[in-house]
């Protein structure tokens, strides 16, 4: 390498040049990811003219030549010329970093779009793009390629990006294809992604359209958007979203659990001063102070799980990593309940413990969304909010908003607010009692053994990868698996029956039930927001019950159970069924040669056994043993059929087999008695293979 450096050994990239040398600065990403933003930034801009009051219909096309339309009634792009640059709007807007309306001229009083570069930055990383603008009683149009502005020789075919293209030379045109009725406004932008600039196998994601589509529904109530996938192999798939609920709406649509408290709606405005370079009218940028409106709307609910689901906006733009409007949602939230928890300390049994952040979160379903002119983004992506002055106006709004809730003289409010309080400080002494557990629950030795249940029949190995829990159904069973267990590290763990139904139970009464708490003590690892995977005592647990409906409900019980507090051990694949015989087979040999043991698992594989030997003229005992329950097998048959590893089967449990047990049991014996009786009505509509699930 050359030690000279001076100052022609420096590039200055000019125009869009910059975007194609450095597209990953702009978009992200040049992947999927970085191709699903280009689509972000020109539904976008037709949102913002939906948010500024023009159009209720945003229309977008997947082709099946790679390439993506997108279709509003909105105000069009300005045609006219722009007096500085000498071009027309259009290709001011799709050619020119840093150019367009949303720079505080007035246009747009709050947009997604800031910093002028989306259309510009998707014209440049596009192998073709076209815009057709309706105004003015006219449809203009005009083409690009990698960003230059020309006109392609489209043949009989339609568009396509390899057609022969003729730049513009001398001046650019923008040409008139037709015409309108007086008063039709709208934008056309179709574009072909460049593969000189996206990796190999980037691609459209329908499923990722869909949600973000279906959200802005949400954000936006007045807005119809409508997708038409033209790649799906059945042909053209067609969806339209439209919610007039808004975030109540959108708040209700991503709860993942039953509510314990109504969607609450909280609105409020907040105004605040900041100094910014504004353009005067010489054209000069010059710094002034300027009042801002800040508008927070939020839709909040609290349901009977623990899981968190917040999802902040501004401007409709999606903040997934948050900002200082979630910042101050969060410390508003948390110092409004500690405040009100502190009231009523002696109701609550409050003690000397504090809420803290994750009390107050736990089941929470929020939505929040702020709009304010020209809001500070950290990047292009716009994924974290920084404008300072949001972080108190958010926490104004919301305190003022919950301080009417928890004021009202109504009785539904008053028993929803009351409800609320039960829950986070029930949360709060259960991570209390879970840090003081997970504190002294560790993998015991021999000496230490004697503080775990004492119906816990423990292995002696302590390495954790090879050791295997099995929670065994009843009493008669486990003196089987005693037996048939390999005691160095197999561990049994009766329980009796069928546990507790944690899905419409309280924390409280899951820690007070005898099974319950014996599984998540001899598991060691704590439970819900607490439960630490690394401190498991067991590689493997291993539900082991009979065969049979009963104990088909017994593991959807533990499945349940699992799911809703020990989630990490599904997650991670470290839950199984022990999938034990139904029939024992003897198959008779002739003279002193032994008999053979068949075992089956299913009423057809019976069925098939048992024709296979009598078209080879084998003869077998008859009757066939049926087992009816685990403590029917002596010990060889049980170690042989389900806990030797030499010859076992066991079903590994995953999240969906959790989820799918949940949502039977919700079904089935949760509070929507709606539900419960249709299903029972319809008689035929019970399916006994999903309770199996």
């Amino acid at each position: 390498m050359a030690t000279e450096y001076s100052a022609r050994h420096l590039s200055v990239l000019e125009g869009l040049e910059a975007v194609r040398k450095r597209p990953g600065m702009y978009v992200g990403s040049t992947d999927s990811r970085g191709l699903m933003h280009c689509l972000w930034e020109i539904i976008d801009n037709s949102v913002d003219e939906a948010l500024a009051g023009h159009g209720d219909a945003i229309e977008v096309d997947l082709h099946r030549d790679g390439s993506v339309e997108v279709r509003d009634r909105g105000r069009g792009i300005p045609v006219d010329v722009e007096p500085k640059t000498g071009l027309t709007g259009v290709e001011v807007v799709f050619t020119k970093l840093h150019a367009g309306g949303k720079f505080g001229s007035g246009s747009y009083a709050a947009s997604g779009g800031l910093h002028g570069v989306g259309a510009s930055v998707v014209n440049a990383l596009s192998e073709r793009l076209d815009v057709e603008v309706d105004r003015d009683g006219r449809t203009w149009a005009m083409s690009f390629r990698r960003g230059e502005p020309g006109v392609f020789a489209d043949g009989p075919d339609g568009p396509r990006p390899d057609a022969p293209f003729t730049p513009f030379e001398s001046a650019s045109e923008l040409r008139v294809v037709g015409r309108v009725a007086k008063g039709v406004t709208g934008t056309r932008v179709r574009y072909w992604a460049d593969p000189q600039i996206f990796t190999k196998g980037a691609a459209f994601q329908p499923a990722e359209l869909t949600d973000r589509l279906r959200q802005t529904a949400f954000l936006v109530p007045d807005l119809r958007l409508e997708l038409v996938d033209g790649t799906a192999p059945e042909g053209p798939v067609a969806q339209t979203f439209h919610f007039a609920g808004g975030i109540g709406e959108f708040a209700d649509h991503l709860a993942p659990d039953a509510p314990v408290t109504d969607t609450w709606r909280i609105q409020g405005t907040g105004r605040f001063a900041e100094t910014v370079p504004v353009l005067d009218d010489a054209g000069h940028m010059v710094s002034r102070e300027v009042e801002r409106e800040c508008a927070v709307d939020l839709a909040l609910r609290w349901g009977t799980g623990y899981e968190t689901v917040v999802r902040s906006f501004v401007n409709i733009i999606a903040t997934p990593k948050g900002g200082t409007h979630t910042t101050g949602f969060e410390q508003g939230l948390l110092r409004f309940l500690r405040a009100e928890a502190e009231k009523q300390a002696r109701r609550l049994k409050l003690g000397g413990d504090k809420l803290e952040k994750d009390d107050v979160l736990a089941g929470l379903t929020a939505v929040l969304t702020v709009r304010l002119p020209e809001p500070q983004f950290e990047g292009q992506t716009k994924e974290v909010l920084g404008t300072p002055a949001v972080r108190q106006i958010v926490a104004t709004v919301l305190a003022d908003g919950l301080r009417a809730r928890f004021d009202s003289s109504r009785r539904d409010d008053k028993a929803q607010t009351a409800l609320l309080l039960d829950k986070v400080v029930a949360e709060m002494k259960a991570r209390v009692s879970a840090r003081a557990h997970k504190e002294t629950q560790r993998r015991k030795n021999a000496l230490e053994s004697s503080s775990l249940p004492a119906k816990l029949v423990d292995c002696r190995s302590n390495d954790v990868a090879r050791s295997e829990l099995f929670i065994v159904e009843g009493d008669s069973a486990l003196g089987t698996a005693k037996l048939a267990r390999d005691s160095e590290y197999q561990a049994l763990l009766p329980i009796r029956g069928k546990i507790l139904n944690v899905q419409k139970a309280s924390i409280g009464d899951m820690l007070g039930n005898a099974e319950c708490a014996a599984i998540i003590q001899v598991i060691g690892a704590g439970s819900g927001r607490s439960f630490d995977l690394d401190a498991a005592r067991y590689g493997k647990v291993i539900i082991m019950s009979d065969a049979d409906v009963d104990g088909a409900h017994i593991r959807t019980l533990l499945l349940t159970l699992f799911h809703k507090y020990m989630r990490p051990l599904l997650e991670q694949g470290r839950v199984y069924a022990a999938v034990p015989p139904l029939h024992r087979v003897v198959v008779q040999h002739p003279g002193s040669k032994p008999n053979e043991i068949v075992y089956t698992y299913s009423e057809t594989e019976l069925q098939s056994v048992i024709a296979g030997l009598r078209r080879a003229g084998r003869r077998y005992q008859d009757p066939i043993q049926r087992y009816k329950g685990l403590g029917e097998m002596d010990a060889e048959q049980l170690a042989t059929t389900t806990m030797d590893r030499r010859g076992r089967t066991l079903r590994r449990m995953n999240v969906a087999d959790g989820a799918a047990a949940e949502r039977v049991f919700e079904l089935l014996m949760g509070n929507d008695v709606a539900g419960r009786k249709e299903l029972i009505v319809a008689g035929e509509g019970f399916d006994r293979a999903r309770v199996d699930a």
